[in-house]
Parts: C-alpha cells; sequence; structure tokens
C-alpha cells in the first residue's frame, strides 16, 4: 500500500471536458490529444462515472485502452454517492465502469465529492470505506483514496477515521486559496501536514484563470511574454510542495500542447512570480462584498429557517466569479435541509439584529437572482 508518488506525472489529463462534434464526443480529436499527451512522457487520466453523462468512460476504452498497451497509461476514475441507493449498486456502479473502460482494474479510484451532508453520509452508511479497502485487496483497485468538495473540519475527520486512504483529490488554485467556500488552502495545509499525496482538481478555476480581464493577462504578459495566462495557475499549483498531480480538463490541442509546454522542463514560480500573483489577485478579488461577520444573530428567530450568513458566503464568492458554479452547488447543498433566499417573507427581524446594519433583505434578493437561476 502506498503510493509511489516519484513515478507520477505533475500533468494529469482530466476527462471531463472533451470536445464535442455534432453533440457526441469527437473520438479522432481526443485521439490525437490522447497520442501527444503520451508522448511527451505523461500517462494519467482522470475520468468518472457522471462525466459526459457516462461517455467519458467509454472514451477511455475507445482512445487509450484499444490502442495502447496497460503498462502505457493509469486511468483514475469515482464512485459516485448519488447514484448509490444500497450495497449492491457499489459493485454495480463498478463493474458497468470496468465495462465502460474495458479494464480489468483502475490504477487510482476515488469516492467522488466527499462533502458534509448527504455524499459523505451515503459512503459511511452503505460502508464503502471498507468496500474500497476489498476491491483493493481483490486488485481491481490499486489505489484508494477519495475527491473533497468538503471543510476542513469534516477533512481532518475523514482522515482520522479512514487512515486506509492513500491520497486525496482537492480543488486548489491561487485564486480560492482564501475562498471560504473552497477553502483551497486550509485543505492543502491539513493533507501537507500529514505527508498526505495530493491531487490538484481545478488549477485553472474551470478556465476562468486561463482567459482573465485584459488588463491583468497584460501584467503577466509583461513579466512573461512567452508564457500562456494559464500557465500561472498551473505553476503556482506545480510549485506547491506535495503535490503529486495536476489534472486538466483539456478539451483541445491547442490546450495540450500548452500545458505539455509548461510541464515539459518545468519551471518553479520564482519569489517575483509569487508577487505578480499576489498583485493579480488582489486587484481579481477587489469586488464589493457582503460584510457579513457571521455572528448568525439573523439567523435564530428567521421564521423560514434562512441560513442568512451561509449564503452570504456564496453571494460574496459568486459576486467575483459570476460563471464559478460551486457557489451554487454550495448553495443547493446549504438548502436542502433549509430556508431558500428566495422564501425570505421580508419580515425585517433579522434586520432589526444584525450589528452591521446591513440590507440583509435586499441582499437576500440578489442572493435569489444569482444562486437560484
Amino acid at each position: 500500500m502506498g503510493l509511489d508518488t516519484a513515478n507520477m506525472p505533475k500533468l494529469g489529463f482530466g476527462l471531463m471536458r472533451l470536445p464535442e462534434k455534432d453533440g457526441v464526443i469527437d473520438l479522432e480529436h481526443v485521439c490525437d490529444m490522447v497520442d501527444a499527451y503520451l508522448k511527451a512522457g505523461f500517462n494519467y487520466f482522470d475520468t468518472a462515472y457522471v462525466y459526459h453523462g457516462g461517455n467519458s468512460e467509454k472514451m477511455v476504452k475507445e482512445a487509450i485502452v484499444k490502442r495502447y498497451p496497460r503498462e502505457a497509461f493509469t486511468v483514475a476514475s469515482k464512485l459516485p454517492a448519488w447514484s448509490l441507493r444500497n450495497e449492491d449498486d457499489r459493485d454495480k456502479v463498478f463493474n458497468e465502469q470496468l465495462d465502460r473502460t474495458g479494464l480489468d482494474y483502475f490504477d487510482y479510484y476515488l469516492l467522488h465529492s466527499i462533502e458534509d451532508g448527504n455524499n459523505y453520509d451515503t459512503y459511511e452508511r452503505l460502508d464503502c470505506f471498507n468496500w474500497g479497502i476489498k476491491k483493493r485487496e481483490e486488485g481491481k483497485i490499486k489505489h484508494f483514496g477519495f475527491s473533497f468538495h468538503g471543510t476542513p473540519e469534516l477533512l481532518k475527520k475523514v482522515l482520522d477515521l479512514h487512515p486506509e486512504i492513500e491520497f486525496v483529490q482537492i480543488q486548489l488554485n491561487y485564486a480560492d486559496w482564501n475562498n471560504k467556500l473552497v477553502h483551497s488552502g486550509e485543505l492543502y495545509n491539513i493533507l501537507k501536514a500529514r505527508n498526505m499525496p495530493m491531487i490538484i482538481m481545478e488549477p485553472v478555476k474551470g478556465g476562468t484563470l486561463a482567459k482573465m480581464d485584459p488588463d491583468l493577462e497584460a501584467m503577466y504578459k509583461a513579466a512573461r511574454p512567452d508564457m500562456s495566462i494559464a500557465s500561472w495557475a498551473l505553476r503556482f499549483v506545480a510549485s506547491l510542495p506535495g503535490v503529486t498531480t495536476i489534472l486538466s480538463g483539456m478539451s483541445n490541442m491547442d490546450q495540450v500542447e500548452d500545458n505539455l509546454k509548461t510541464f515539459t522542463d518545468f519551471e518553479p514560480l520564482t519569489p517575483e512570480d509569487k508577487t505578480l500573483i499576489d498583485k493579480v489577485v488582489a486587484i481579481m478579488l477587489d469586488t464589493p462584498q457582503v460584510p457579513c461577520t457571521s455572528c448568525r444573530y439573523c439567523t435564530d428567530g428567521c421564521p423560514m429557517g434562512i441560513k442568512i450568513p451561509d449564503i452570504f458566503s456564496a453571494l460574496n464568492t459568486i459576486r467575483k466569479f459570476p460563471d464559478d458554479m460551486r457557489p451554487k452547488f454550495f448553495y443547493n447543498g446549504l438548502t436542502a435541509d433549509s430556508g431558500l433566499a428566495s422564501q425570505c417573507i421580508s419580515c425585517g427581524q433579522c434586520e432589526s439584529v444584525c450589528p452591521q446594519h446591513l440590507p440583509i433583505i435586499e441582499l437576500l434578493q440578489e442572493a435569489a437572482m444569482k444562486l437560484e437561476s
């Protein structure tokens, strides 16, 4: 047991955003991308049961398994909590994944998207951690881990309860380092302190850090004219100690070539590079924020049970990054067992006790518009 991290590539190929043609995945294009990636000496492919409606796993068979010897590549896939109703569903999903991919085993296998609430509860209720250990003992899984979207407190709890875990996959990028929804920096520090190998997802924040405001792009280009904007985000993550593999959901050959340029003869960030990124982040995040201190005086008497401070955290994030889906995912999970922002009845109880004198009713209307659409 234990990862041989020294032989894992820094760049992983995420199969979540594959190119499509006429509404279906473009196999020929994907094959060209796979060929370029493998030829450059990289070999980690990341898929999941739900990516592209299940067609991502099928593409593993067509573009990789049928065309290369088994020792030429490694594949990671994931067990989705939301597709499990009972213990039998674990093997049902897993066997379907093996059939889709044409594999006899997965090199890496993860419990998909552990987070506070339903997903984590499902994995514990259906004994998925022990199930994963058994699959590893059977040789059907070589390495067992989980991807994580929860709080730092939950991460510590899961790691304490399940020392059998070999690696953890987290969202990490320079824009989310201090994000109170994503917790990139806090999660990284927890894993680093425990010497837990890290697989990184969303290093360019779903493309947000690959194409930016022209003034911010100009700052990067002035410092390093030959480097792409996306390369700054990738180099930030790859320069962090303890990071094993960084996933990039590549959608075309240009992205593959740019990423290969970044990771071939990789150049870590210099102190000057880090200072420049700090400046870019400060400008990027200079968006008016709801100055809520989370005292929670407003929630005790809310007749609709609205978790106002938590909703404001999501609102602050989506104000900064309008195209980021994470605040909406967080909001949907939050309101699964509490009131929606749109259910505010404008009674004013919250505003009467708010020490910051915030226009809470008006802000909840904004939250409803931005988070419930």
